[in-house]
């Protein structure tokens, strides 16, 4: 069986446009979902965070029983501290999303070098939703945008717009990857949408998360 790295956002709010303070932190169901496949598969999770910091789920993203839920995941009150993380000891790398990673991944070296290990290394990198955040300063060995020529999708555009942050957004996802040059596959808002590129797993939103999950218990098999 394989051990899998999860990568949390240890951000609490996402600094808006014209200054707010958002509360957010990862999204539940893009945590729990993907822990469940993955240990019912028989693989270890193990979960890291910038500086090691407790990582929060966003409000909004919590239902009935995900507070318990939570509680009672091992390691994740305890995560590791990211730059200390050994990219070779881990056979894949997951992303949850929510907003935090755009306010913290979307800029850390640490989460970068680590996807371009991953990447080059030809093991699975998976993420959903605004998890796909911390590709954006991922760099090849050759200086190249990693999402350079994939194809992949994120939460949308239209989704950010339809959530009601896309005018105070200091960037929308979507259209940043595509700047990069990622070919993003954008499906109907708030479909299950989950795109296999090689190694490369991407879920476009929560809805996508167990999709997401199983493409990558594939990969590991």
């Amino acid at each position: 069986m394989s051990t899998v790295l999860f990568v949390v956002t240890g951000a609490r709010t996402w600094t808006l446009s014209d200054g707010t303070a958002h509360p957010t932190g990862y999204w539940a169901e893009e945590l729990l979902t993907p822990f469940r496949r993955l240990t019912d598969a028989g693989h270890t999770v193990v979960f890291a965070t910038p500086n090691g910091v407790q990582p929060v789920a966003d409000p909004a993203s919590l239902n009935e029983g995900d507070a318990e839920a939570i509680a009672s995941v091992p390691g994740l009150s305890a995560p590791l501290v990211l730059a200390d993380v050994d990219a070779a000891a881990y056979d894949a790398v997951y992303y949850p999303g929510g907003h935090g990673p755009m306010q913290d991944l979307a800029i850390d070296a640490d989460s970068a070098a680590l996807i371009a290990h991953t990447v080059e290394a030809g093991r699975p990198l998976a993420a959903v939703c605004h998890g796909l955040a911390a590709l954006l300063p991922a760099r090849t060995a050759a200086g190249a945008p990693v999402v350079a020529g994939r194809t992949l999708t994120a939460f949308t555009d239209e989704e950010e717009r339809l959530g009601g942050l896309a005018d105070r957004a200091p960037y929308l996802l979507e259209s940043a990857l595509r700047e990069l040059g990622a070919d993003v596959s954008a499906s109907a808002p708030w479909s299950d949408h989950t795109v296999v590129d090689g190694l490369l797993i991407t879920g476009q939103n929560p809805q996508s998360s167990a999709s997401a999950a199983d493409a990558l218990v594939a990969a590991l098999a």
